[in-house]
Formats: C-alpha cells, sequence, structure tokens
C-alpha cells in the first residue's frame, strides 16, 4: 500500500481522527465548568484556594509526564495502540466523580483525566500531522485544536445546564460514558498513522542522505535539548507554559471568580463556553494563515491579545464585558495555541516527530501543574482571586516578548513556491 501524504487523499481518516478529538475535548470539558463552581458540594471551602487547584495539579503534572511517555511510546508501537489505552483510561473518570465522598477522589479521578488526555489528544494531533503534507501542518494542528476546543466548550456549558436539572454527579456521569463508548467504537475504524511516518521518513533519507541511526537519539538526550539546549525549542516550550498557566485560571479560578460576583453555573458556562468556543472556531483559519504568512506573526498577536484580555476581565464587573474579555482571550488563544506546536513541528525530523512534540507537550501541559501551584498560592496569600488575573496577565506578556526576541521565523513564505499539493 502506498502511504501518500496529504489532507485531501487521506481525507477519510483526516476526519476519523477530528471527530475523536472532538471526543477528547468533550471529556476534559464536562469538568471545566460544573466541578469549580460546585466544589463546596464536594467539601472546598469557598476560600481554600490551593485545596481547589489540586485537582488542577494533579491533573497537569500526570498528563505532561505522559505526554512525553505518549510521543515516544507511540514511535514505537504505533499511535493507534496508546490511543486505545488512553480510552480505556478515560472510564473511571465519570465513575470516581460519581461517588466522591470528598474533594480527593476529584484529585484521583483527575490523574486518570491526565492519562486519557495525554495519551488520546497527543495522539490524534500526531497522527494528522503524520497524514498531512509539510505546507499543511498549521493547517492540520489548526483544525484538531478547533474541534477539540470547540468540544470544550460546548461540554463545559452543556454539562452546565445538565448539573442544573439532574445535579454534577448524575450530569458527569452520563455525559462521560456516553463519550467514551462512543469514542472506542469509532477508533475501530481508525488506521495507525505510523506508515505515514515510515514512508515520509523514506522520503526524506533519499532525498538527503540521512541514516536512520543519525536521527535516533535517546529519549533523555532528545529531551534535554529540546527543553534547555536548543534556544528555539526552549522558547516554544516556555510559551507552552505560559498559556496553560492562563487555561488554569480560566478553569481553577474563573468558575469561583464569576460565583463570587453573584453568577450562577449557567451564566459561567456561558463565559468560559465563549473564550474555549472562540479558541476553537478560530482555529479553523489561524492554523492555516500561519502556513501563509509564517508562525511568528500570529504566535505574537495572540500573546497580546491574550494578555489583554486578562487585564480587561481584572477591569470590568459586568456579564456582557466579561463575555467579551472572554471572546478576546479566546482569539489570543485561538492565534498561538496552533502554532506554537506546528512551529515545532516545521524543524522536527520526522522519525523524531512523536518525542519532539511529546518534550513540547510535556512543559505545556504541566503548566497546568505550575499554573496551579502558582496561582493556588497567589490567591491563598492574597485570600483573593484578582491580583492572579494581573499576575497571570503579565506572565503571559512576558512570555510572549520571549519569544518574540529568541524565535526566527520556522516556516517563511518564501518557501511556499517549492511545496506541493496534496
Amino acid at each position: 500500500m502506498t502511504y501518500t501524504r496529504g489532507i485531501g487523499v487521506n481525507r477519510a481518516q483526516f476526519l476519523l481522527q477530528t471527530i475523536q478529538v472532538f471526543f477528547v475535548g468533550l471529556i476534559i470539558g464536562m469538568e471545566r465548568n460544573v466541578l469549580p463552581a460546585m466544589s463546596h458540594r464536594f467539601g472546598v471551602d469557598s476560600h481554600a484556594f490551593l485545596y481547589l487547584a489540586s485537582f488542577v495539579i494533579s491533573f497537569g503534572l500526570v498528563k505532561g509526564a505522559l505526554n512525553f511517555v505518549a510521543g515516544g511510546l507511540s514511535d514505537r508501537i504505533g499511535r493507534k495502540r496508546v490511543m486505545f489505552l488512553g480510552w480505556l483510561a478515560g472510564i473511571p473518570i465519570p465513575l470516581m466523580i460519581f461517588f466522591a465522598p470528598n474533594w480527593w477522589w476529584i484529585i484521583a479521578a483527575n490523574v486518570f483525566l491526565g492519562v486519557n488526555q495525554a495519551f488520546t489528544w497527543t495522539m490524534t494531533v500526531t497522527s494528522q500531522i503524520d497524514l498531512a503534507n509539510g505546507h499543511q501542518r498549521g493547517l492540520a494542528v489548526g483544525i484538531n485544536e478547533a474541534v477539540g476546543y470547540i468540544a470544550v466548550g460546548l461540554a463545559g456549558l452543556g454539562t452546565g445546564y445538565l448539573a442544573v436539572l439532574y445535579g454534577p454527579r448524575w450530569a458527569l456521569l452520563g455525559f462521560g460514558l456516553v463519550v467514551i463508548a462512543l469514542a472506542l467504537l469509532l477508533l475501530l475504524r481508525v488506521q495507525d498513522t505510523i506508515h505515514w511516518v515510515h514512508a515520509e521518513h523514506a522520503q526524506n533519507q533519499r532525498a538527503s542522505g540521512v541514516t536512520e541511526s543519525s536521527l535516533r537519539a535517546s529519549a533523555w538526550a532528545t529531551f534535554l535539548r529540546v527543553s534547555f539546549r536548543d534556544s528555539t525549542y526552549r522558547a516554544l516550550c516556555q510559551g507552552g507554559v505560559a498559556n496553560k498557566i492562563a487555561d488554569t485560571l480560566v478553569w481553577m479560578l474563573f468558575p469561583v471568580f464569576f460565583r463570587l460576583h453573584g453568577l450562577g453555573v449557567v451564566s459561567i458556562g456561558w463565559i468560559t463556553g465563549v473564550y474555549a468556543m472562540v479558541w476553537g472556531l478560530g482555529q479553523f483559519g489561524t492554523g492555516h494563515l500561519a502556513d501563509r504568512i509564517g508562525r511568528r506573526p500570529p504566535i505574537l498577536a495572540g500573546f497580546a491579545l491574550l494578555s489583554l484580555g486578562l487585564a480587561g476581565t481584572a477591569l470590568v464587573d459586568r456579564f456582557d464585558a466579561w463575555i467579551a474579555t472572554a471572546a478576546t482571550m479566546g482569539l489570543g488563544m485561538a492565534l498561538l495555541y496552533p502554532n506554537l506546536i506546528a512551529a515545532m513541528s516545521d524543524v522536527a525530523p520526522p522519525l523524531e516527530r512523536g518525542r519532539i512534540l511529546g518534550t513540547y507537550r510535556y512543559w505545556r501541559d504541566t503548566g497546568y501543574a505550575i499554573g496551579g501551584l502558582v496561582l493556588g498560592l497567589a490567591a491563598q496569600w492574597a485570600d483573593k482571586i484578582l491580583p492572579t488575573i494581573w499576575l497571570t496577565a503579565a506572565i503571559v506578556a512576558l512570555s510572549g516578548l520571549w519569544i518574540a526576541l529568541a524565535v526566527d521565523e520556522t516556516h517563511p513564505r518564501n518557501l511556499s513556491a517549492s511545496r506541493t499539493t496534496a
């Protein structure tokens, strides 16, 4: 069988991976509004910010570490098997939330959520990059992240309504089990994209004379190079950490912040849902935009808008104004999020792509744990949430400045004439 790259020629498999990531987004999205807003029902005091943050910290530590594991593991055993393991790990999540006698069970459930998200979301985006041509990577990542975060927003809003009608436990139990069952059924139709990787490598090897052994560094050597030694990789990794610190604020503290301002769970769901859905919908265009104009302009604009939206949230105090600032933050995320990983993909050799993207995703999603710890401690020390919003805005602005100073264009427009179309 000939494994030709290109979204068009592989549209059936690309679509199956897109539906998979929609289910992945539904699983993480079902938590993001209901659990923080209703954490008092699980025994969390309204000002116990660090205790509240612990469920995001557990998720971030596990997901970050297993992103790295997933990348290397998928290079050895294939993408589909890793994705299957991720869906199996998702089964305990709604069950543990349903039976949880206290918040510690939620923390434990989020360990399984970290495994689920690391293995499934990492594999969908890696698989879609595998299927796409070199000049389509921004588009592939944009579609993946767009559909995933549209699902996050829809799930946050939908489970908010379900929680009002049926209570948080029953809402998350039914929602979660149905989504996981559908995802496992769909996985039967998915082909493993590792075959496309080997075909791409063989093509590159013929063109350049580079041998496989020269590309095969140890996992630890890859981790050190991507994390610390290469200035481009290093800057992109810290950008991933910073945007996840911002997302931690939205997930962990925004629901509590808005609840303390008198909003109900449905109104909170609209604010966080608009943020996630603008983020998601915007990525349909922002990844493709970066394929045309380069990665740097949308990445830098994204960091600026995200910081601006955070500052705006701190300055206003009305529901309609918070909807507007949430949309601004979502647009910033849409610009920066898919293009950070696309930039990593631009400079990653095919046979190392899984591990290099896994290292990036390790740092990016460890940002949840870093954000949970830093923001939880800051909120606990100040005994209020507002300072953490300003702190996050500053972190995001400085991160964008770091990338502006350290990262050259990884996908310049002047290469476009030599690219082929799928």
